[in-house]
């Protein structure tokens, strides 16, 4: 079994960020996601398939905040450097994504959708990092 929960178990909330196992978990997770979107999305007739219950924008922001979120916990540094790496990771991913789009004659790749992936890694990031630095205060006791 890759994933087992009771590893983690033990491991204060503050600290589950830099778990090692979890780090390697969530690099992988974002990179198998990342094939999984750049296949799927060459399949034809799927994104017209899936475009009837979600917008391009919100497929966007979705599924590149999750791969934000995952490269973001996968990462290790300071909040400010986990972000950069996150931000970077997520905009090259995009800009391949849109690449690899542009040569399928029924798909298009288009810049609005690379902006959006960047966006919600930026604003998926600055959540993430609220939420550290709120649990280490909370972990530290500082106020």
């Amino acid at each position: 079994m890759l994933f087992r929960p009771h590893l983690f178990m033990n491991v204060p909330p503050h600290k589950l960020l830099t778990h090692p196992r979890l780090q390697r978990l969530c690099l992988a997770s974002a990179l198998l996601m990342y094939v999984a979107i750049v296949v799927i999305g060459s399949i034809p007739g799927a994104r017209a398939d899936i475009g009837a219950y979600a917008s391009g924008a919100q497929l966007h922001s979705t599924a590149y905040g999750v791969l934000a979120c995952l490269w973001y916990v996968g990462s290790s540094g300071s909040a400010g450097a986990r972000s950069w790496k996150a931000i970077l990771a997520v905009a090259l991913m995009g800009a391949g994504d849109e690449f690899v789009q542009s040569f399928f004659p029924y798909r298009g790749s288009d810049i609005r959708d690379w902006a959006v992936d960047c966006i919600s890694a930026i604003v998926a990031c600055a959540l993430l990092s609220l939420l550290l630095s709120a649990q280490l205060k909370l972990a530290t006791g500082k106020r």
